[in-house]
């Protein structure tokens, strides 16, 4: 399965303007930071002028959000390529949270500016961000719908049991305590990260949530 990388790196030169500047973007972001990317220099390494720029993103702020959701994009499909696999959805749901839970730590240690970038979206509740949540919402149900169809699962009440799932991982899934966790052994967190999906998978089994 192929994990979702920091920025994007090399396009060819006939890529559409838009996926050139996406990915230039990206690179610079990675190198230097969204406080010191500018529009005009993206423009002038896309070998455009920074008018042009504008005909595809508003600003640098849309152009560093659109960035970030392509990453988000990326990780969406790592998590529907386990949520439509044909294996059972207690294996499903168990890789899934961990295929989550390492692509954010994977992103903190290779591009930790585009990590800020999320971090921050995450903060101010961005609209990248909102409909992220809601796409992985979705991932969630489909795996906890087939397991109670097929007997895997048995929870008592839906709703509470999909709150239980993200409650019980949410350490590992949100970039702001991924970020406070940076400097925890990985080994301890994979140790913490089996521990809570036991728990999970457990619950969800027995019918306790």
């Amino acid at each position: 399965m192929k994990r979702p990388s920091g920025g994007s790196s090399r396009v060819a030169d006939d890529a559409p303007a838009d996926t050139r500047l996406l990915a230039i973007a990206a690179d610079q972001l990675k190198e230097f930071g969204p406080r010191h990317i500018t529009v005009v220099g993206i423009a002038d390494a896309a070998g455009m002028t920074h008018a042009n720029v504008y005909r595809y993103f508003t600003n640098k702020a849309a152009l560093i959000d659109a960035v970030a959701g392509q990453w988000l994009r990326r990780m969406e499909a790592t998590i529907a390529d386990i949520a439509d696999s044909p294996d059972p959805a207690d294996d499903k749901l168990e890789r899934l949270i961990q295929a989550w839970a390492r692509v954010h730590r994977d992103l903190l240690n290779e591009d930790r500016h585009l990590f800020d970038v999320y971090c921050t979206a995450t903060e101010t509740s961005r609209p990248l961000v909102r409909k992220h949540r809601a796409r992985m919402r979705q991932l969630i149900e489909r795996v906890l719908d087939e397991g109670i169809v097929t007997g895997k699962f048995d929870p008592r009440d839906r709703e509470k049991a999909h709150a239980f799932i993200s409650d019980a991982v949410y350490r590992f899934i949100n970039p702001l305590t991924v970020r406070l966790d940076g400097e925890v052994p990985q080994d301890i967190l994979d140790q913490r990260l089996a521990v809570m999906i036991r728990v999970v998978l457990r619950a969800l089994a027995n019918g306790s949530v």
